[in-house]
């Protein structure tokens, strides 16, 4: 046997024993190592390999292409699917404890941009204006085309008092702004409530984490201290938070053993279903759960079971569409790997994923422009010339309009002196899905009373 036969042979089996450790086989062991085809294909890997490392113009670590390789192939699974190096996984590992350092958004990638799902109120974030469905196409100058969810987080955190700046397209926008925020210690506060007229009960939570559904008890026993009569639940800009908050909050408004969800995936251990386990705390009745386009994921769960059990009305927006669940494995090398392993259901068998929860009652938020803050699915010939403007490039249309403008003279500036502007009075939002949520409730009550 020749030596280059006996270095490709060490090539490859170096190759492949990487490549089991790191999970890159992890299918190809289950499905025969030994079949010619998947020989075959990692062949061609090991070969793609050797040859990079020997002839590319400039010295690569192969570290950095076995990385490579694993992220390039998680990327063609899904946007929630990702490898997390030892440092990102540690960072990973301070979301949901409640206190950290950065702006106070929840961010996926949705057609290919990376997206605001919700900022989180009181946050930084939701204080300089950053709004749901925003599209971030910078992170302190570098453009996120090709950024992975974890890379956009650890840009965005830092320590508290230093400033990053995310370059946001919006709908209305006509082209990209830039927005600076001052990082701070995100201590999340899950719970806020207060008693509204016609004694109904108005609750919000910000995110399902640890004891969410204790913070939960406790103001609906002040609530109910204060002879509650109705509930207002206010899941809007909530971005979800961990799955079994979300069954245990269920659980205080449904009867034991009711299904909340259930998830379904392709192996054995990935099909659960979640039912209720205790007695309910809460009968508010009547009740009404308010979403938007930033309620995602827990927040679907959880109105999703109120819903189909015909505990609550929905009333607002279609919620975002997080209906995958990640399951997060860590690797021998404390990196992790985060994969979406199945989807979720609601009681009925409706799935979450990409559709979100719709309404009983569809009822636009408020805006104070004439302008509708619409979510909006960007075709492929619209992103390419949003990555233009992100880029600077002037697309045709951009360039014939400054050729244009270029062209006609300016207009004399008019100077009149007597004339004032007229002060203009600030207009107050007003949150209509909340005031449509109150009056179908007095109804409801003024209804009981006269039946009673």
């Amino acid at each position: 046997m020749s030596k280059n036969v006996v270095k490709k042979n060490k090539w490859l089996l170096f190759s492949l024993s990487v490549l089991i450790v790191s999970g890159l086989a992890l299918g190809i062991v289950e499905n025969n190592l030994a079949g010619d085809e998947s020989y075959e294909r990692l062949r061609t890997f090991t070969d793609i390999l050797r040859i990079v490392e020997k002839q590319y113009v400039e010295e690569v670590e192969l570290e950095d292409l076995y990385e490579g390789a694993i992220r390039g192939m998680l990327k063609t699974l899904d946007p929630h699917t990702s490898y997390m190096s030892p440092d990102a996984y540690m960072e990973m590992q301070v979301e949901t404890k409640g206190s950290f350092g950065g702006l106070g958004i929840e961010i996926t990638i949705r057609d290919g941009k990376l997206t605001v799902v919700a900022p989180i109120d009181g946050t930084p974030a939701a204080r300089a204006g950053i709004k749901a469905s925003d599209w971030i196409a910078k992170v302190e100058g570098k453009i996120t085309r090709d950024m992975t969810l974890m890379d956009a987080v650890k840009l965005m955190r830092g320590p508290k008092g230093t400033k990053v700046t995310l370059t946001i397209m919006r709908k209305e926008f006509d082209k990209p702004k830039d927005f600076s925020i001052i990082r701070d210690i995100i201590k999340i506060k899950n719970i806020s409530y207060e008693m509204l007229e016609a004694d109904i009960g108005y609750l919000k939570i910000n995110q399902f984490q640890e004891r969410s559904d204790d913070e939960l008890k406790e103001a609906l026993e002040e609530l109910n201290k204060q002879n509650k009569k109705a509930l207002i639940l206010d899941l809007r800009n909530n971005p979800g938070g961990l799955l079994d908050m979300a069954v245990s909050v269920a659980d205080i408004f449904l009867e034991k053993g009711k299904m909340v969800v259930s998830t379904k995936g392709r192996v054995k251990s990935a099909n659960k279903d979640y039912y209720t386990r205790s007695p309910k705390v809460d009968s508010s009745s009547p009740m009404i759960i308010l979403v938007n386009a930033g309620s995602a994921s827990a927040s679907e769960i959880v109105a999703g079971a109120l819903q189909d059990w015909g505990k609550a009305l929905i009333l607002g927006e279609g919620t975002f569409g997080k209906g995958s669940v990640q399951t997060v494995i860590q690797l021998n090398d404390n990196s992790g790997l985060r994969l979406t392993t199945a989807r979720y259901y609601t009681p009925k068998g409706h799935s979450i994923h990409a559709k979100g929860i719709v309404p009983d009652i569809e009822v636009e938020e408020a805006v104070i422009t004439k302008k509708k803050n619409k979510a909006h699915i960007i075709r492929e010939k619209e992103l390419l010339e949003l990555w233009e403007k992100v880029e600077d490039k002037p697309s045709e249309k951009q360039s014939e309009k400054q050729s244009e403008k270029e062209a006609e003279p300016e207009a004399e500036p008019k100077d009149n002196p007597s004339e004032k502007p007229e002060a203009k009075e600030e207009e107050k939002p007003v949150d209509v899905q909340l005031q449509q949520a109150i009056q179908i409730i007095k109804a409801n009550l003024i209804l009981q009373a006269k039946s009673s």
